[in-house]
């Protein structure tokens, strides 16, 4: 299975939404590999996304990413029902934190009991808008590495957050499952992300 999967794996990029997704993790769980490798090419993208900006460390996120799905594969018994998308993002995101638990990243603080106001727009949206991104390739990857850069300042939990509602678009639902956590520690804690952001990639683009 796995040397099918990795076949796959580099070959196309395919997308897969509803009844279509659904039949399609029957077929997995009755032992169809190639309906799994579809899944696979409609989510490898997503799933590297979120464990390279969660992690900072493309090798590593290249490592995750196959962990990921091959985590997945061996639990599809187990998955019933609700959102594919979500189970598989919270196995890669749960993976995610045990590396930064192992190699002693950024600690995972709790802010389950601070009170922030809601902030409804992403500090992302503004920094990346067409007006600020220069037309130069060279300078439209350095306005990229900010980006970047200002992800990694943030503490793991407020990344994640941020990484899946703000780049991945899950809404408050999906990412309070992904998580684990209350729709309110969601919010609370996606208002504070997006404030640190902001700070940051305020300072950073006074550079430019």
């Amino acid at each position: 299975m796995e040397n099918s999967m990795a076949m796959s794996y580099a070959t196309s990029r395919e997308t897969v939404t509803g009844n279509d997704e659904v039949g399609l993790v029957l077929a997995a769980q009755k032992g169809d590999v190639s309906a799994f490798n579809q899944l696979v090419l409609s989510y490898q993208d997503r799933i590297y996304n979120l464990t390279s900006r969660l992690l900072g460390d493309v090798d590593l996120a290249e490592d995750i990413t196959q962990d990921t799905f091959l985590t997945a594969y061996l639990n599809l018994p187990r998955f019933r029902n609700g959102s594919f998308r979500s189970w598989l993002y919270r196995i890669a995101t749960n993976a995610c934190y045990d590396e930064h638990r192992r190699h002693k990243r950024h600690p995972v603080l709790s802010i389950e009991n601070e009170s922030i106001e809601e902030d409804k727009i992403s500090p992302l949206d503004e920094f990346s808008s067409p007006s600020l991104i220069p037309e130069m390739e060279s300078e439209r990857h350095e306005m990229e590495m900010v980006v970047v850069n200002a992800l990694n300042q943030l503490e793991v939990n407020q990344r994640a957050i941020v990484v899946l509602v703000d780049l991945q678009e899950l809404n408050y639902d999906e990412a309070a499952h992904v998580l684990g956590i209350p729709i309110g520690t969601v919010k609370s804690r996606l208002a504070r992300a997006r404030l640190q952001l902001q700070r940051i990639l305020g300072n950073s683009r006074d550079i430019y």
